[in-house]
C-alpha cells in the first residue's frame, strides 16, 4: 500500500502503439507536456516466399504489441509512475498491408501481405489502361500493387481458407490497425471491427468524396462489403481495452499530426520511407504529376476531413539495410554517414534504389534498381554518398511535382524518421531542395501524433489540438549552404541518372512487348 501511495502522478498519460513494417513500439507520453516517459521496441520478421513477395505473421505482430506494452509498463513501474493514469491508446500502423481472419475462430487465414509486395503486378498491368481514371477519380490513387484492394483480391482467388471464409460469411478484412483493434477489444468475443479514414483511403475501395466504402469499386473488384471494417474518424473512441480508450491513425498521417502540420501548404517527409505530404484543408487536389490524393486526417466524428497530396517512394531506409546486409560495405547506419563524409561526393556515381519498382511520380512496378557511372576510381565511400543523394533526389522530385500540382512553394520541409539522425543527409537535402530542413528534437513524431489524436478524442479530452495550446517542440534547422550557381550545377547532372533510368524503362517495355508477341 505504501509503495502504491508513493507513485508519481504525472497525469494524464496517453500511449501509442506504433506498428511499423520492421518493428513494433509502445510509447507513453505525458499529455500536458508531450514528454516521452518510456517505450519499448520489438523487431518484426519478414518472409519472402517468392521473388517480390513480402509477408509477415499476424500473430507475431499481435504478440509484439503485447510484449511492448508489458515491457513499457514494467519500465514505468520501475520509475514509480502510476500506469493506471493512462487514459487512451492511439494505434498507428503500416498502411496498405492486408490481412484476412476468421471472426469465429479469431485465427488469421493467411500471412499479412505487406504494402511493398509485388505479387499482384500482373493484375495491375491488365487493368491499368482501362480503369485507372475511374479508380483515381474516386480514390485519389492510381492502380498499383501498393494498395490493399488487389492484395485482398489475390487472397480471395488464391487462398482456399480465405475463399471458404468469404463464402460462409466468416471472413474479416483489415489493414494492421483493424486486426490489432479487433484483437485488443475482445477478438472473437465481441471485438470492434473498424478502421479510420486515413487507412481506409489507402485500400482503393474508399471514396474520398463520400468518405465511405464505394459500392461501385467493391463491385469492380468483386469484394463483398460485409467483410470491410466500419470507417471511423481519426480521433474518437472505438472501443475499450480494459478501461483504456482505443483509436487509430495511419502512420504517415500520425506523423503529420505529430509534426503539428495543421495549415495549408505545410509539408513533412518521413525518411524511413521517403513519403512527403503537403497538407490542404478541406478539398482534395487531384494530381497531374503522379502524386496521390489522400485523406490526411479527420480529427473528430463531427469534424471535416483534411486532404493531402502525397508522394510515396517505396525504398529509403531500406537502402541502408541493403548496403549493410546485401553488399556488406557497412556494419551500421552510422558508418554510412562516415563513409560518405570521407569523400563528400559521389564522383559521378548514380544509385536508383528501385528495389520494388518505382512509386511516385512514375508508378512503374516493373522498374528495378540501378547503379551507374562507375569508374575504376569509384569505391564504397562514393557509393555511400550516392545512396544518400538518391534519397534526396527522390524527395526533390516529389517536391517539384507537389509544387506544380498545388502552386504552393514551400518555405521549409519538416522531417522525421530514422534517417534524420544522419546530419550529412539532412544538410545534403537542404542543399538539393534549396530550402531549410527542420528536424524536431523529439524524433518520435509518428507515435506522438497517434497519442495526440487519442488524447484529443471526445470522451477523453486530455490533449488539446488547438495550435495555441500545443507544446512547442524544439527543433534543429539545416539551412542550404549552396549558391544559385552551385544549384544549377547540381541539377544539370541529375538528368543523366534519370536518362539512364528512362532507358531502363524502355528496355523493360521492349522486353515485355516482345514477350507478349512471342506468347501470341
Amino acid at each position: 500500500m505504501a509503495a502504491s501511495s508513493n507513485r508519481i502522478m504525472l497525469g494524464p498519460l496517453v500511449a501509442a502503439i506504433d506498428q511499423g513494417t520492421s518493428s513494433t513500439r509502445f510509447l507513453v507520453f505525458n499529455a500536458k507536456t508531450a514528454e516521452l516517459l518510456s517505450h519499448h521496441q520489438v523487431e518484426i520478421k519478414q518472409s519472402f516466399p517468392k521473388e517480390g513477395w513480402v509477408e509477415e505473421d499476424p500473430k507475431e505482430i499481435l504478440q509484439s504489441v503485447y510484449e511492448c506494452m508489458d515491457r513499457t509498463c514494467e519500465k514505468l513501474t520501475q520509475l514509480n509512475i502510476d500506469i493506471s493514469n493512462i487514459k487512451a491508446i492511439g494505434v498507428t500502423n503500416q498502411r496498405e498491408t492486408t490481412l484476412v481472419w476468421d471472426k469465429e475462430t479469431g485465427e488469421p487465414l493467411y500471412n499479412a501481405i505487406v504494402w511493398l509486395d509485388l505479387r499482384t503486378q500482373s493484375t495491375v498491368e491488365s487493368n491499368i489502361c482501362y480503369f485507372s481514371c475511374f479508380i483515381q477519380h474516386k480514390t485519389g490513387l492510381p492502380i498499383s500493387t501498393y494498395f490493399s484492394a488487389v492484395k485482398l483480391r489475390w487472397l480471395m482467388d488464391n487462398v482456399e481458407k480465405v475463399h471458404e471464409a468469404v463464402l460462409s460469411h466468416r471472413a474479416m478484412f483489415g489493414t494492421v490497425d483493424s486486426w490489432l483493434i479487433w484483437c485488443l477489444t475482445g477478438g472473437k468475443k465481441g471485438g470492434v471491427h473498424c478502421t479510420d479514414v486515413t487507412n481506409a483511403s489507402r485500400t482503393m475501395l474508399f471514396n474520398i468524396h463520400t468518405m465511405d466504402w464505394d459500392p461501385e469499386l467493391c463491385k469492380y473488384f468483386d469484394i463483398p462489403m460485409e467483410i470491410l471494417p466500419k470507417v471511423r474518424s481519426s480521433s474518437e473512441i472505438y472501443g475499450l481495452m480494459v478501461s483504456i480508450c482505443l483509436q487509430c491513425l495511419g502512420d504517415q498521417s500520425a506523423a503529420l499530426v505529430g509534426q503539428m502540420c495543421f495549415k495549408d501548404g505545410q509539408a513533412k517527409n518521413t525518411y524511413d520511407f521517403v513519403l512527403l505530404i503537403c497538407l490542404f484543408s478541406s478539398y482534395p487536389v487531384v494530381s497531374d504529376h503522379g502524386l496521390l490524393t489522400t485523406v490526411a486526417y479527420k480529427l473528430g466524428r463531427d469534424k471535416p476531413a483534411c486532404y493531402a497530396l502525397e508522394g510515396s517512394v517505396a525504398i529509403a531506409g531500406a537502402v541502408v539495410r541493403w548496403l549493410k546486409d546485401n553488399l556488406g560495405i557497412i556494419q551500421t547506419s552510422t558508418e554510412l554517414e562516415e563513409l560518405a563524409a570521407d569523400v563528400g561526393t559521389s564522383y559521378g556515381c548514380y544509385f536508383v534504389p528501385a528495389f520494388s519498382g518505382l512509386y511516385a511520380p512514375y508508378w512503374e512496378p516493373s522498374a528495378r534498381g540501378i547503379i551507374c557511372g562507375l569508374t575504376q576510381f569509384t569505391n564504397r565511400s562514393h557509393l555511400a554518398f550516392a545512396a544518400l543523394e538518391a534519397v534526396c533526389f527522390q524527395t526533390r522530385e516529389i517536391l517539384d511535382a507537389m509544387n506544380q500540382d498545388s502552386g504552393i512553394h514551400l518555405s521549409q520541409l519538416q522531417v522525421d524518421g530514422g534517417m534524420t539522425s544522419n546530419r550529412l543527409l539532412m544538410q545534403l537535402q537542404a542543399d538539393i531542395l534549396c530550402i531549410p530542413v527542420v528536424k524536431p528534437s523529439m524524433p518520435e513524431t509518428t507515435a506522438l501524433g497517434a497519442a495526440m489524436a487519442a488524447g484529443a478524442a471526445e470522451g477523453v479530452s486530455v490533449w488539446s489540438l488547438n495550435p495555441e495550446d500545443l507544446t512547442e517542440v524544439t527543433s534543429e534547422k539545416f539551412e542550404p549552404q549552396i549558391n544559385p550557381e552551385e544549384e544549377t550545377s547540381i541539377f544539370s547532372s541529375v538528368p543523366l541518372g534519370f536518362y539512364i533510368l528512362g532507358s531502363m524503362f524502355m528496355l523493360i517495355g521492349a522486353k515485355y512487348i516482345a514477350g507478349q508477341c512471342e506468347s501470341e
